[in-house]
């Protein structure tokens, strides 16, 4: 998880992997939609490679790049562990919001 999240924290990383969330595209794509080098974009995909973010397919002299659906199966799972705790805290905070409602109520009258 920790190699996923690192790979993620760095933003130009994130953008790859929110443009290739609408499909498969080439390092000269990604470069271009980015404005990045192509080095800088190559090197980018490396670590996202390295992480299993992503896999490429070399089609003739071209590297198609695709997410990996695993990793952010596993990513999912992770932050799910968090969500009860929110959705426990957001409880909390709706019915103390609702207390407050009902007291503004009660002195409104």
């Amino acid at each position: 998880m920790e190699k996923i999240l690192s790979a993620l924290a760095e933003p130009n990383r994130l953008h790859i992997i929110e443009l290739l969330r609408d499909g498969p595209r080439t390092v000269g794509e990604i470069a271009d939609q980015l404005r990045l080098r192509q080095p800088q974009v190559s090197k980018h995909l490396r670590i996202l490679s390295d992480a299993e973010l992503v896999e490429v397919q070399p089609i003739a002299n071209r590297r198609i790049y695709k997410l990996r659906p695993q990793p952010f199966i596993e990513l999912d799972g992770w932050l799910k562990s968090f969500r009860s705790i929110w959705d426990e805290r957001f409880d909390r905070l709706d019915n103390y919001l609702l207390g407050l409602q009902g007291k503004e109520k009660k002195h409104g009258d």
